[in-house]
């Protein structure tokens, strides 16, 4: 029977407690998430300043912008963004993609489309990169190798056997299953020792990280550097910032940018607007900073086995893909909504219970969290 493979997969999805379902949020913040008319306290958000309850008064806005960048989808709140994102972040242009996803992916295919420069080209993954990152290398024309998760001197002796004339060696700034951080600096000097670009992808770095809340690069800039708008800016998008040249190269050849319809005029103000305040946002770090120190104690106290993470995404693996389904559920039942992290996502037996704080929380919300977790394992 034709197409009968789609209910075999689903069955087997099931029996082996990977099966993938919607929920239906009728209401969310960083602190508390409602579910079928139920309140819960919100440990799976990526709001990790809080802003998603902030209200932002904008002037009217055109809704959409009607079509690609490149036939007349570019506005004046566009590019307003953009150069603001310039004149914070040190780079020479930018250009707005509607979400992160696609902007690394396209990037990576975009930048290596001429299958003649492909032949003599390599990107020098992290094996922990986001499925976006990964994807954008797999359907590149170049050469993909993975190096260890954070292992410069593996990377290097992969930089070394190479014979690529043009190398792109590509990180998160903060890796978003792990929460664990790049290094960027020894990555940037590693690049440049083996005339190599390095492409970042701050997403869940940017807004909290740096001393104005820039992000893991906010005092090294990589030669590519993509951030999002759907973390701590509660906004939606993303944003590439690189030379001019790099810009205009993705102008010619990045289909997902030529062929979309452009960012909303009302995204970009409100994202415009939102960027201004995490500026100004320093209680907020210091608070979520707060609340990180907090919980990894009270896990500590607890033998909570959390992996060495100091960012706000602290995740709690548990490996066995069916038993953290099972403790996500009973978290709920406890008023905590926690997300089961489980394969593909990750690799086989490592599911996690994957945590994530918010300067919103306080600090009844994160004792009744580490409670609740002791309870249910």
């Amino acid at each position: 029977m034709a197409f009968d493979f789609i209910a075999e997969h689903l069955v087997e999805r099931q029996a082996d407690a990977l099966l993938r379902k919607r929920q239906l949020v009728e209401q969310s913040s960083g602190r508390f998430i409602q579910v079928a008319g139920k309140q819960y306290l919100n440990f799976a958000s990526n709001d990790y300043l809080g802003f998603a309850d902030d209200f932002i008064e904008i002037q009217a806005q055109h809704l959409g912008s009607h079509s690609s960048a490149l036939v007349n989808g570019y506005n004046q709140a566009q590019q307003t963004l953009e150069q603001r994102l310039c004149e914070l972040l040190g780079y020479e242009s930018a250009m707005l993609f509607n979400n992160g996803f696609s902007a690394n992916s396209s990037v990576l295919k975009a930048l290596f489309q001429d299958k003649t420069v492909a032949q003599s080209s390599a990107i020098f993954q992290d094996k922990l990169n986001h499925a976006s990152l990964i994807d954008g290398g797999l359907h590149s024309a170049a050469a993909m190798v993975r190096f260890n998760h954070n292992d410069l001197k593996h990377l290097e002796s992969r930089l070394q056997k190479s014979k690529a004339k043009h190398k792109l060696v590509v990180s998160e700034g903060v890796f978003s299953m792990d929460g664990d951080q790049a290094p960027i600096e020894a990555l940037c000097k590693l690049a440049k020792q083996y005339n190599a670009w390095l492409m970042i992808d701050d997403a869940h770095g940017f807004g909290v990280l740096g001393e104005q809340g820039l992000g893991s690069c906010e005092a090294i800039k990589p030669d590519l550097l993509i951030i999002t708008f759907g973390k701590a800016l509660a906004s939606s998008g993303a944003c590439l910032l690189a030379s001019k040249q790099m810009i205009d190269y993705m102008l010619q050849f990045n289909r997902e940018y030529i062929y979309s319809t452009a960012m909303s005029p009302l995204m970009a103000s409100c994202t415009l607007e939102r960027l201004e305040r995490l500026l100004k946002a320093d209680k907020r770090r210091a608070q979520l900073s707060e609340n990180i120190a907090y919980f990894r104690a009270l896990a500590k106290e607890h033998n909570l086995a959390l992996m060495e993470s100091t960012t706000a995404i602290q995740p709690l693996v548990l490996g066995d893909a069916e038993h953290t389904l099972a403790v996500a559920n009973k978290l709920k039942g406890k008023g905590v909504w926690l997300t089961a992290i489980r394969p593909p996502t990750v690799p086989f037996n490592t599911a996690r219970l994957r945590v994530t704080l918010s300067s919103a929380h306080q600090a009844d919300d994160i004792k009744k969290l580490v409670d609740s977790l002791v309870e249910c394992l």
